[in-house]
């Protein structure tokens, strides 16, 4: 059975990925030349990389892990040491750290918490870890339901001092979800911290060993073409196409360079691209459908990833760093922390900017200068010395719609991967599934789409090994 499959992201590309193992046949189409969606990446003139945004992998990513070992790349992926390191802008070019030791959860992430003594007072930590026991004890069930509170409001409710949310939750959530907790729903960094605490290595992080696009993405599109399938490149979806009875007909793809229109025809379809586009992109007889009427209360958030590159090293710690900047949200010294980007003598800090809204629509130079006015404050010895560091070149990278804006209620708006349309499914992080809105979860989201697929239709007899999480195996009979 062929599947079209619309968007070329982690999403789509993992769709297809465990399609072709249960014995499809994808057709992957990307309106772009390259290959990544919300993790794309491109070369500059001088053979440099710049990407989409600060992508970082996480202990507590099953699937993208699973993934990873399915493609054969596990090595590509760079652990570092296990801690998590914020900025202190009360002392200028200092560090906190929350060393995670190699213990049992969670007394791994408990200990970490009580060995710092820089960001919170033992009162803090005792009236911070009473707060969290019923997200602990209860589960998720009861982190779901929180989904009624902004974050700021679940901890004033849980009466967790206000320190706590300035010195450690606005930063995670930006890191997050690209907004503050006074606007982020009290589930997301709930069900985040739930991970950690239940996973031994769950708040590890780990960078690409290169860009995404050619380290991870490319041997996706690999093993899916080499088992049969599909990825095409500059192949814009223009119009879904519907049958009498409102079930898809084709896949208008949009003609380039003079070319006509093409009509793609398949067994099944799957909708792999952000829920904005998608909504412009819902067929009339469509929107009358409860299903699809509940994507209106879902958008994208804003998100701005900038790309510096210093005349000099300014710093060699070699892992990701939350700033705790009213503007920047984390950042890494990516000549440190990739292998491919490497380079001993001069530095290449790549910064997510959040929360972005009011900066969207601003010039990259005026970015740029705000930008260098926090750097000032987080190494201060590097620009304030008499020969300051000097910006060699940058990149700014502007998305305007990016991962779904986890505020307060979305959750009852997020459609599940099988829709009421026979033969037409989603894919992507803002479909439900547990991990909200990150890489982790628009694979997820590509699994999901798959199982329900092979649950609804059977090309063949195939087995497969892959499984989700939760799951039974992928098997069609």
């Amino acid at each position: 059975m062929r599947v079209a499959i619309a968007g070329a992201g982690l999403a789509g590309l993992s769709c297809a990925k465990y399609l072709v193992d249960a014995g499809y046949t994808p057709i992957v189409l990307e309106r772009r030349d390259v290959l990544g969606g919300l993790v794309a990446a491109w070369k500059d003139e001088d053979g440099d990389w710049y990407e989409t945004g600060l992508h970082v992998f996480f202990g507590a990513y099953p699937n993208m892990l699973q993934l990873f070992k399915e493609l054969g790349i596990e090595d590509r992926l760079q652990w570092k040491e296990h801690t998590l390191i914020f900025n202190q802008p009360e002392k200028p070019g200092t560090y906190s750290r929350f060393d995670v030791p190699d213990i049992p959860a969670p007394f791994n992430v408990i200990t970490s918490i009580l060995r710092n003594n820089d960001m919170l007072t033992w009162e803090q930590k005792i009236r911070f870890a009473i707060g969290l026991l019923p997200a602990v004890i209860r589960g998720q069930k009861y982190v779901e339901a929180m989904d009624r509170y902004t974050l700021l409001e679940w901890l004033r409710r849980q009466g967790v001092d206000e320190r706590v949310n300035s010195d450690i939750f606005i930063a995670a959530s930006k890191a997050l979800t690209f907004i503050n907790p006074e606007e982020v729903s009290a589930t997301i960094p709930l069900t985040a911290l739930n991970r950690f605490l239940k996973e031994r290595y769950g708040s590890k992080v780990a960078f690409l060993d290169g860009s995404p696009t050619e380290r991870l993405c490319q041997p996706m599109v690999d093993y899916i073409t080499e088992r049969g399938g599909e990825v095409r490149l500059n192949a814009p979806l223009k119009e879904i196409l519907l049958n009498e009875d409102r079930t898809v007909k084709g896949f208008l793809l949009r003609g380039l360079n003079g070319e006509p229109d093409e009509v793609l025809t398949a067994d099944l379809y799957v909708c792999a691209m952000s829920v904005d586009p998608l909504k412009v992109m819902l067929p009339q007889p469509w929107r009358e459908i409860d299903f699809f009427k509940k994507l209106e209360g879902i958008e994208g958030v804003p998100v701005i990833n900038l790309h510096l590159w210093f005349d000099r090293k300014l710093t060699d710690i070699d892992h990701l760093l939350f700033s705790r900047s009213p503007l920047l949200s984390v950042y890494a010294d990516m000549s440190n922390t990739c292998r491919e980007y490497a380079n001993p003598d001069r530095s290449m800090l790549e910064l997510v900017l959040a929360p972005a809204q009011e900066w969207i629509d601003k010039s990259d130079e005026e970015i740029i200068a705000a930008t260098m006015a926090e750097l000032e404050k987080l190494f201060p010895a590097h620009f304030k010395s008499q020969k300051p560091a000097k910006l060699l070149k940058y990149r700014v990278v502007k998305t305007p719609r990016s991962v779904y804006k986890a505020v307060p209620g979305r959750q009852a708006h997020r459609p599940s991967q099988k829709t009421p349309i026979a033969n037409f499914y989603l894919a992507g992080s803002y479909t439900m599934q547990e991990y909200l809105g990150s890489m982790e979860g628009a694979v997820l989201s590509g699994k999901l789409a798959a199982v329900a697929i092979a649950q609804d239709y059977s090309p063949k007899p195939v087995a497969s090994s892959s499984t989700v999480e939760g799951e039974a195996p992928l098997v069609t009979s």
